[in-house]
């Protein structure tokens, strides 16, 4: 396949580019830095500066879409905020303008989404059914995809990957929680009680694989691994892999103190299942429970 990709540079889309690569797809990456999208991505892979540079006559057989301002980096100022959402809504808006574009369509558009689509719901098991509850997380989620199903107008199969905590090594949240657990400094956020619902990084890739090649798929899926756990089962989990104590549970006002209303993802509680991967797909996860995939995530690797 020729595929384009939209942050293909960040901490999913290296891992799937390479991969990809080795399957014998053609990629192009965009990327504010294009020149060094070869030695990010593997050799072989274009780098794009910009979606207008694109001509009609040029052709994708699909098209993955995963651009976006990290979500952790920074308290969410207004300004921030208003980066967040344009990185995701209005350049899916852009590429939108660009598969108009086209001659010739592609046959498949996966654009992200993330599992803040479903707002904070305690203890209630979600499915990609369940009504929404309504924060800026629900919000961002909801425009950005809705932003990628304009290409149903075209025509194109549009998926919608709503992804969890992605674990796996050196990135994502994950990288920021080991100094203080490796100190030993590290520990539940409030009571624990918050459901997290992650998926280790090679199953994320896994699905989006399965998009590319199975056209049955279309629509919202839960990227998530099928066995979420509390916050508390989370910080056990990861300072048993570390071998160090989890003492220190951080307070609730704490963090609101120190990230302000960005406090709300880690706060918040989402007990996502991946029903529609499990009950149409039969998907088989590489890693179902967490000790495994934190045991991957944090060991010495060949990459």
């Amino acid at each position: 396949m020729n595929i384009l990709l939209t942050g293909g540079t960040g901490f999913i889309g290296t891992l799937l580019t390479r991969q990809l690569s080795g399957q014998g797809h053609q990629l192009t990456v965009l990327s504010r830095n294009p020149e060094h999208v070869p030695s990010i991505c593997g050799p072989g892979t274009k780098g794009l500066g910009r979606l207008e540079d694109i001509t009609p006559d040029q052709r994708f057989d699909a098209v993955i879409n995963l651009a976006g301002a990290p979500i952790f980096d920074k308290r969410w100022t207004e300004t921030q905020k208003r980066i967040i959402w344009d990185s995701r809504v209005l350049l899916t808006d852009r590429l939108f303008e660009t598969l108009e574009r086209l001659v010739v369509k592609p046959e498949v558009l996966i654009s992200g989404s993330a599992i803040g689509y479903y707002g904070n719901q305690g203890d209630t098991v979600l499915d990609e059914e369940t009504p929404a509850k309504d924060d800026f997380s629900h919000r961002l989620c909801l425009a950005w995809e809705n932003s990628a199903l304009q290409a149903e107008q075209l025509d194109i199969r549009v998926c919608l990957i709503r992804t969890g905590l992605v674990i796996g090594h050196e990135g994502g949240l994950l990288q920021r929680m080991l100094l203080p657990f490796k100190l030993g400094l590290g520990g539940r956020i409030g009571a624990g009680t918050q459901w997290m619902s992650w998926i280790h990084r090679q199953d994320w890739i896994n699905v989006a694989c399965a998009m590319l090649n199975d056209d049955s798929m279309r629509g919202p899926y839960n990227a998530t691994a099928p066995n979420p756990v509390t916050n508390r089962e989370f910080t056990e989990t990861l300072a048993a892999c570390l071998k160090r104590p989890a003492l220190l549970p951080i307070p609730v006002w704490a963090l609101k103190l120190l990230l302000g209303e960005m406090s709300e993802l880690v706060l918040g509680s989402q007990r996502v299942m991946p029903l529609r991967l499990i009950n149409e797909l039969g998907f088989s996860f590489e890693y179902n429970d967490l000790e495994s995939a934190l045991t991957e995530a944090l060991s010495p690797h060949r990459d």
